[in-house]
């Protein structure tokens, strides 16, 4: 009995000693949450929040009325600048200013102080709705007439009296206006010695002899700075009065015009003379021109031209473009001398005649 009796405590022992393992294991490891079904769970959770979405046709309704007022807003602008461009290409701006005196004034309408309330509101947006076109023209006609004013300062003559008044006893006297570029001189450049300037034959007898007979002027296309040091050289003796450069022409067309309009002399007394007279004058009926000179040793044009500007200057014809016009297309010197001869053997005659008849 005590046998059994030692066996039973023995196992009991061991049961209690595996009972506190168990219990101390299960006190070290934390508590599992009780399994939930997900019945339960889709029953007690809320459902999410989210913000309804807005209506579609509102979104359809923004989107028409922000692209008709874009497309509103490009088609204006795209109007305005088109008749801007088209009022600029076929009018003037005086004549625009006229055009939309109407317009612009309209935009001050108002009505009298006995008017009725409802002609007063109606002027009020009457006068509204045309302040903005009115102030849009005006602000063209404004901006147009600076643009004009700054390129009139590049394309227009210095001055509208490019030369001072003659001198009271000098009004009988024909202005001579030379070109300088093919006329008086010839400018070459080469590699090996660069740019030289090269005085036409006969060119500084052509000046002293003439000065005595006429009031000489240099106009050229060229900056100053080019012109006033090669005038110097050419014209020791100062047989040219005044030089005129780039600064005194008109600019057309991307080309520099002398405009002998603006000379302050009488046209009618005026003679351009140039190898490229046509191309460089806006007065074609004052112009003599002659062959252009590119270097030629044996060029004779200016001195074979004296007795001509001589004739002219010392017999005052009253209009010198008539007397231009009728050697249009012709060797002037050549066709002056047998002019000449023609006139000296009909004074021959008349000569011969009076004599057969005295007898």
């Amino acid at each position: 009995m005590s046998a059994i009796a030692r066996s039973k405590s023995r196992i009991f022992s061991i049961i209690s000693r595996s009972n506190r393992r168990f219990s101390s294991s299960v006190a070290s490891e934390p508590p599992k949450e009780p399994i939930i079904s997900s019945s339960s769970l889709l029953k007690d959770q809320a459902p999410p929040s989210q913000n309804p979405p807005p209506p579609l046709e509102s979104s359809v309704a923004e989107n028409k009325s922000w692209s008709f007022l874009k497309y509103s807003v490009i088609a204006a602008v795209t109007g305005g600048v088109a008749t801007a461009g088209y009022a600029t290409y076929a009018y003037t701006t005086d004549e625009i200013e006229d055009k939309t005196k109407s317009l612009r004034e309209s935009a001050k309408y108002a009505v009298g102080d006995d008017a009725s309330a409802l002609d007063k509101f109606q002027a009020l947006l009457y006068s509204s709705a045309m302040t903005v076109p009115a102030k849009l023209v005006e602000l063209y006609i404004e901006l147009r007439r600076l643009t004009e004013d700054q390129v009139r300062g590049f394309s227009e003559p210095t001055s509208d009296k490019l030369l001072p008044d003659l001198h009271p006893l000098e009004q009988h006297v024909f202005t001579l206006v030379l070109d300088l570029s093919e006329t008086l001189i010839y400018s070459d450049w080469k590699r090996d010695r660069g740019w030289r300037t090269f005085k036409r034959p006969g060119v500084e007898d052509f000046l002293e002899y003439l000065a005595q007979y006429f009031e000489i002027v240099v106009y050229s296309d060229q900056l100053s700075m080019y012109v006033d040091p090669v005038i110097e050289r050419l014209d020791p003796k100062h047989c040219i009065r005044y030089r005129l450069s780039r600064g005194d022409t008109r600019y057309v067309d991307g080309k520099h015009f002398r405009d002998l309009s603006k000379l302050n002399r009488d046209p009618s007394k005026i003679i351009y003379l140039s190898g490229h007279a046509l191309e460089s004058s806006l007065q074609p009926e004052n112009c003599l021109e002659i062959k252009p000179w590119k270097g030629e040793a044996d060029d004779t044009v200016l001195l074979d031209l004296i007795p001509f500007l001589e004739y002219v200057a010392k017999h005052r014809p009253a209009d010198i473009r008539a007397v231009l016009a009728s050697y249009q297309g012709r060797d002037i010197p050549k066709e002056f001398v047998e002019r000449s001869k023609e006139h000296q053997r009909r004074m021959q005659e008349q000569k011969q005649h009076g004599r057969l008849w005295r007898r």
